[in-house]
């Protein structure tokens, strides 16, 4: 079984959330209040809501507006300001690489459930966006709304002409991607191995016109402060670790004990004094993202094993079957038959 946790993000999510509802004929208070929303959110972006009432708040207004594209629309004209703490992150860096890198650090006091990634791979740079979920539902308004969020940050230094290599979303293509390309300013690639965008290497020394080194000192102990009294717990930090590090093949507890500067002895006992443990942690991770890997339609074995961590799409056959007792096709199959049945018991009762 998966075990639930609740993420929280700040408000200020919300932003635009009210207007583009509006002009797509809902009643954002309405939406607002079937998500579980208090309205007083919408007044203060520093109030914090769940990250999943949010999900179903963006799914539920994309899906009664027949808009595929919602959260895109929230993103086109978010400003720096709208950042909160990690406009201070930003500015208070010399280039626009360590301002990202910045950005990555400090992202959970702004949304607790996302993760960014920074890899370079000769002379580009790839930007890795995922969203840890309470449940298994699918994130594609939300992942479009972070990952459009972050290319206008980019724009926004780098100026209006600039373009990424390419912009990729691991979800398929809509009936019309006619916003996307308006948003993006190019054709956007869908069914990928990941969410995000991927640049040029020397884009990203541009230097920060408005760095400031004694401000630098001032912004860091004051997110470092933040960071520090946040709730995440040392369970919840290495699920996160496990859940970047997944792909790369190399989701260790060693790795894990790297990235957090300790020894895997200290994982393992920190994690046992909160009722945890890494091979827990790990299988749980594995088995959410294999489910909502099922979900897409059109992804092959090999892909799953990649994604997964796995050395081969047999090996990934294996487990998945001990874990879910069918195979990947099977469980598909049972799927569609749930759906259909949930589908004619709510017209039965129209």
């Amino acid at each position: 079984l998966i075990r639930e946790m609740t993420h929280f993000i700040r408000s200020s999510a919300l932003t635009n959330y009210v207007r583009v509802a509006r002009e797509l004929g809902l009643d954002p208070y309405q939406q607002l209040s079937k998500a579980g929303i208090r309205h007083p959110a919408l007044l203060d972006p520093d109030v914090l809501i769940a990250a999943e009432s949010m999900r179903s708040l963006l799914d539920s207004s994309a899906r009664d507006s027949k808009v595929e594209d919602f959260g895109l629309r929230m993103a086109e004209t978010r400003q720096l300001t709208d950042l909160g703490p990690l406009g201070f992150a930003i500015q208070g860096e010399p280039t626009l690489r360590k301002a990202l890198e910045s950005v990555a650090r400090y992202l959970r006091l702004q949304k607790e459930s996302a993760l960014m990634d920074i890899d370079e791979v000769d002379d580009l740079v790839v930007i890795r966006i995922s969203l840890l979920s309470d449940g298994l539902e699918p994130q594609r308004q939300s992942i479009e709304l972070v990952v459009a969020g972050l290319y206008r940050l980019l724009r926004r230094f780098l100026g209006d002409n600039w373009k990424a290599r390419s912009i990729c979303f691991s979800h398929s293509p809509p009936v019309k991607a006619t916003v996307h390309k308006h948003v993006f300013g190019m054709q956007v690639l869908f069914n990928q191995e990941f969410d995000g965008i991927v640049c040029r290497a020397f884009d990203l020394e541009m230097p920060m016109a408005a760095y400031d080194p004694l401000m630098a000192s001032e912004v860091r102990r004051h997110l470092d402060a933040l960071l520090a009294e946040s709730k995440l717990s040392f369970p919840e930090i290495v699920r996160r670790l496990v859940h970047s590090l997944l792909p790369s093949g190399s989701c260790s507890v060693e790795t894990v004990a790297l990235h957090l500067r300790v020894d895997r002895r200290t994982v393992h006992r920190r994690l046992q004094r909160e009722g945890e443990s890494f091979s827990a942690i790990h299988q749980s991770v594995r088995e959410e993202l294999a489910v909502r890997l099922a979900k897409s339609p059109g992804r092959s074995l090999n892909e799953f094993a990649e994604l997964l961590g796995f050395g081969s799409a047999s090996a990934f056959a294996r487990w998945f079957q001990s874990r879910f007792h069918c195979s990947v096709s099977q469980w598909r199959t049972r799927q569609c038959v749930v759906l259909l049945s949930t589908i004619k018991h709510a017209k039965s009762h129209d």
